[in-house]
């Protein structure tokens, strides 16, 4: 979306200095099925959604583990990142090819995801890895689902092909929309929406190709003092607009990075995000991080 062009040693917005397939700053690690993802809720993994075909039990998955890709880089620089870490060690982080990726998949691993950082400036990596990886699952008659928890700031071909993925193998593409307000999106992230909200629309044409499990998930991380009811409001008429049976999960805000001086999100501020999402028209609003919210207005 930055639309980089690197020449010689110059290094991308994302933070790389490439942009290929073949490797990727990319780190993963094993989750025990149900685990703590934002589409856990409505997902096969966590509620048994779409059994048989692809979930393994009618509840949640226990027994099964999730396969959780973390790639080293952003084409967003979130004031709130809370995973601002990869950023000190994105240039000498641990490099793996698609291939290296593929062979960590084993008989007890039911899902994917591919997160961040964010996927979308290693994308084709992540392609191929998941391709590869599905094939397999399914040359052995194995349930392998197949996630994507990103900004949506990716070439429309290529959120076309995570939604291609997704809808086969049972998983679901989650957007993560900051803001509505492009000044609000900047100050934020420092980039613009634009691109975001055109993905997301665009993806949302899809839904009927299978409803169940939902493969299309927004959320929204309240982050006092920025992102408000309206914010809130206006995105959820956006998506209701699209289709009012897209999941919509409101998260509890956690103080990081650059926005560590502020609090959590209040259970206040939450349920008012919440009661105006519903009256936009959303059918189905959750509210994620509960531990994290506190008594007293902000």
């Amino acid at each position: 979306m930055n639309e980089c062009r690197l020449v010689g040693d110059d290094i991308g917005y994302c933070g790389l200095p490439f942009a290929g397939r073949k490797v990727a700053v990319v780190r993963w690690y094993y989750d025990p099925l149900p685990t703590n993802c934002v589409a856990d809720w409505v997902c096969a993994g966590g509620t048994g959604a779409g059994y048989p075909r692809f979930a393994h039990r009618k509840g949640p998955e226990f027994g099964y583990k999730n396969l959780a890709v973390f790639y080293g880089a952003c084409t967003f620089n979130c004031l709130f990142c809370q995973n601002w870490h990869y950023r000190w060690d994105r240039m000498s982080g641990a490099k793996a090819s698609a291939k290296d990726l593929v062979h960590a998949v084993d008989a007890r691993t039911s899902c994917i995801c591919f997160f961040g950082g964010d996927p979308t400036p290693q994308l084709p990596h992540a392609l191929d890895a998941a391709r590869e990886a599905v094939e397999r699952a399914q040359g052995a008659g194995r349930i392998l689902r197949i996630c994507f928890e990103t900004n949506g700031t990716m070439h429309p071909q290529l959120a076309e092909r995570m939604m291609d993925l997704s809808l086969a193998s049972g998983g679901c593409v989650k957007f993560d929309l900051k803001a509505w307000s492009e000044p609000v999106h900047i100050a934020l992230t420092g980039v613009t929406n634009t691109r975001t909200l055109e993905n997301f629309a665009r993806l949302a044409r899809r839904i009927s190709e299978r409803p169940d499990p939902p493969p299309l998930v927004a959320s929204t991380l309240l982050v006092p003092g920025y992102v408000d009811e309206e914010e809130v409001r206006a995105l959820a008429r956006f998506i209701a607009s699209l289709d009012r049976t897209i999941p919509y999960r409101l998260l509890a805000f956690h103080p990081a990075f650059y926005l560590s001086d502020l609090p959590t999100t209040s259970r206040q501020h939450a349920a008012r995000c919440y009661r105006a999402a519903r009256e936009a028209g959303l059918e189905r609003v959750s509210i994620g991080n509960l531990h994290l919210l506190r008594e007293d207005a902000y």
